[in-house]
């Protein structure tokens, strides 16, 4: 349970949420229609395209899930699915994330498939880095644990049992901060079509900045509570 919540991994899980949520909102507005923050309605839609015949959306669909499972093997041969702590490679991670997001932008603004593949990618990388603290899961791609955790700490306190405060407050933050994103995606989306990409790709690639400035100079915030 999370006691002691260091700043930065607060500010780096609302932003990295804020990222895939205005990512998800991109993709499911651009050219292909298709969620690429989380595999749960990927895999469904998939293996109903699969009954149906319907091989154009079967095949974009598993192609969709693989790049997710690639980019969450990249965070395993990165930084491994291990608690969080100052000192692994997040830094790296992130920067190739925000790289994976930039490419990304440059083929979703020629519709074409590799856009939601690197975006999926991006994910899943971003999905699998983030892993334990205190013994919570921290996930910031998709909602559905969160919301969880959420519902079940409510009714723990409509019960009057205790509640770990702190691991509420993050996993609202992370919840709202998803919501933010994925309005603010779908409104530059509007404006300005896939360059709407370029938003989160530079969200991430100043979490990959601020968490090495981080590391550098403040190591004291590094225990695993």
């Amino acid at each position: 349970m999370i006691r002691r919540l260091p700043r930065w991994i607060l500010y780096g899980s609302v932003l990295l949420a804020f990222s895939a949520g205005c990512v998800n909102c991109i993709a499911l507005l651009g050219f292909a229609n298709t969620a690429v923050s989380h595999v749960t309605g990927t895999v469904s839609s998939t293996a109903a395209a699969l009954v149906q015949h319907q091989m154009p959306v079967w095949s974009l669909g598993l192609s969709i899930v693989a790049a997710f499972l690639v980019g969450a093997m990249l965070s395993g041969l990165i930084v491994k699915n291990e608690a969080l702590r100052l000192g692994r490679h997040y830094g790296l991670a992130l920067l190739l994330e925000s790289l994976l997001l930039f490419a990304a932008t440059w083929f979703f603004m020629r519709q074409h498939v590799a856009g939601e593949l690197l975006a999926s990618a991006a994910c899943g990388l971003q999905n699998a880095m983030i892993a334990t603290y205190s013994g919570s899961v921290i996930r910031t791609t998709h909602l559905t644990g969160i919301l969880s955790d959420i519902g079940s700490a409510l009714g723990s306190r409509l019960a009057g049992r205790a509640v770990q405060w702190m691991q509420f407050r993050l996993q609202v933050s992370i919840l709202l901060a998803f919501f933010v994103g994925g309005v603010v995606g779908a409104g530059l989306f509007l404006q300005v079509g896939p360059l709407a990409l370029l938003l989160p790709a530079t969200v991430v690639l100043l979490a990959a900045l601020g968490y090495v400035a981080v590391e550098q100079w403040g190591g004291h915030d590094s225990h695993v509570g």
